[in-house]
């Protein structure tokens, strides 16, 4: 029988098929999630501190899991957390949550947010955009993972670049309407 994907995690899904993988912003993504090796949490959490429990079980999965399996984790947790500072804010808190779990240099915690602004930039403008998505999410990756997959791109600093251009290309609303077409 076929279960019905929780909407959180469909549109987090699509954000990852139409502009992770379908602009490149991470030429890495692709395999990945074409081998099936990422894995979507769903936090339904109201509270800071179940979602610091959530986050810990999954680094401790992820560390315990091999990467054929799981290569990445996506955590979506769409009840808190809701605004940026005070997401920014709990990165502090997985980042120690890392470092409690004997896991610093094996697993790093990458920052998702709907309303993700890079220090400096205006709010409105469409870079941010590469850090956006539906709900706020925690991914989780594996360092070993980041190294290959770096070693093996042909100019792994040009990355960032081009991703501004793209999203200055597209523009907020463009973004928009790509996460939300049918």
């Amino acid at each position: 029988m076929d279960t019905v994907e929780p909407a959180e995690i469909a549109a987090t899904r699509r954000w990852l098929e139409r502009a992770v993988i379908g602009l490149n912003l991470c030429p890495f993504a692709k395999a990945v999630h074409v081998k099936q090796q990422v894995r979507f949490v769903l936090s339904d959490t109201r509270e800071i501190d179940a979602l610091r429990e959530t986050l810990e079980r999954e680094l401790r999965l992820l560390a315990d899991t091999p990467a054929d399996v799981v290569d990445t984790t996506l955590i979506v947790h769409p009840h808190v957390l809701q605004d940026f500072l005070a997401y920014n804010d709990f990165l502090d808190v997985a980042d120690m949550t890392v470092r409690m779990l004997g896991l610093e240099g094996e697993i790093q915690v990458a920052s998702f947010h709907p309303q993700y602004v890079f220090a400096g930039e205006p709010a409105d403008d469409p870079s941010n955009c590469t850090n956006r998505t539906p709900f706020p999410t925690l991914h989780l990756l594996r360092e070993s993972s980041i190294d290959r997959a770096v070693a093996a791109y042909p100019d792994p600093d040009a990355i960032v670049e081009r991703n501004v251009a793209t999203m200055r290309r597209l523009g907020v609303e463009g973004y928009r309407r790509l996460l939300t077409a049918p």
